[in-house]
């Protein structure tokens, strides 16, 4: 399915630009510029079609799409396009639910999620069986958007987990007894590969990797995609790779285009069009307890994660996938990028 552009173009200003005007002495003047023309005009402008866009609705898929946000790589970009993709498609008309996997609650944080000890949170859903529905909360300003938060308790699950019944499939269970209607789950999961990852990976059907690009970016991907592999073996014949995103792109440097063009070599029709670029407001929006969807709707950062979300979702119609056509394709994938990363 053919997307969009990456970004929205320039704005066209809805008036002319300044007029030139002739003075008697022969020396040109010119009228002052309309508000468009200022940096916080333009900016205006920006947000307000940017939430315009969002609002315009897309194609709901055919059933609940789970997808694992995941990467042991630290510091990719993981937590924020979590977040940030999930608020996206909430504005976009869907009803989204953030699993928030990783014992730093920092998606938690980034929706403006009260996560200390004594909350319910996704902990006591893992270790003592709790239904999900009572421990999830709705995102504050953004309709259709809820998470499921994490603790610090989230810290001790992996040694928890290691004694209880089908530990690998506590997520798994908790999703499909939640009655209410979601178009789609996304799960934050911790940087590391351990049994809450795996949990994740039981429970959803999708895995989307955000890789940042940057030199070594690549490294220690393997080793996620054989986790992969064994999950889909053993446990949930229905995971594969579905989703690429490629974060952090500085279009200055030769670095970056190198690494997407890598990306995309290994990983072809995976990769979304959209990259996320470096951008100091995505960074800045989790210290007010927002996403940069709502933190700056006219910035670059929270364009492009509209851009991302609209291509998952559009990718994602009449979703049944083909699924044995999306199995081989990422398996043909993931043996490619693990031969180049060995």
């Amino acid at each position: 399915m053919r997307s969009d552009a990456n970004i929205a173009g320039p704005m066209t200003d809805p008036v002319p630009g300044p007029r030139t005007e002739s003075a008697g002495d022969g020396v040109s003047r010119e009228t002052p510029p309309p508000m468009d023309d200022t940096p916080i005009g333009r900016a205006a402008q920006l947000a307000v079609e940017a939430l315009g866009r969002a609002g315009e609705g897309l194609p709901r898929p055919d059933q609940t799409r789970v997808m694992v946000v995941a990467n042991q790589k630290g510091g990719v970009g993981k937590t924020t396009s979590t977040v940030n993709l999930a608020a996206s498609l909430a504005l976009h008309g869907a009803r989204v639910l953030v699993v928030d996997l990783d014992p730093q609650g920092n998606a938690s944080t980034a929706l403006g999620i009260d996560h200390h000890a004594e909350v319910p949170s996704i902990y006591d859903v893992l270790v003592d069986s709790r239904p999900l529905s009572e421990v999830v909360q709705p995102v504050p300003d953004i309709e259709g958007l809820f998470c499921a938060p994490a603790t610090i308790d989230l810290a001790g699950a992996e040694i928890e987990l290691v004694s209880l019944v089908a530990r690998e499939s506590r997520l798994q269970r908790a999703i499909q007894a939640y009655e209410q209607p979601l178009d789609y789950i996304l799960i934050d999961c911790p940087p590391s590969l351990g049994l809450l990852t795996v949990n994740a990976l039981v429970a959803g059907a999708e895995v989307l990797i955000p890789i940042q690009c940057e030199y070594y970016a690549l490294e220690g991907l393997g080793q996620l995609l054989r986790n992969v592999d064994l999950v889909r073996g053993h446990l949930n014949p229905d995971l594969h790779v579905s989703t690429i995103l490629l974060t952090m792109y500085d279009g200055r440097t030769r670095l970056a285009s190198q690494v997407a063009e890598e990306v995309r070599t290994h990983f072809g029709k995976e990769v979304l069009r959209t990259s996320i670029p470096r951008s100091v407001r995505i960074s800045e929006a989790p210290s007010y307890g927002q996403t940069v969807l709502t933190y700056d709707p006219g910035s670059s950062g929270s364009l492009s994660y509209l851009e991302a979300a609209r291509e998952i979702a559009l990718r994602g119609v009449g979703l049944h996938y083909e699924a044995q056509h999306a199995r081989t394709g990422s398996q043909t994938s993931q043996q490619s990028v693990s031969e180049g990363i060995q």
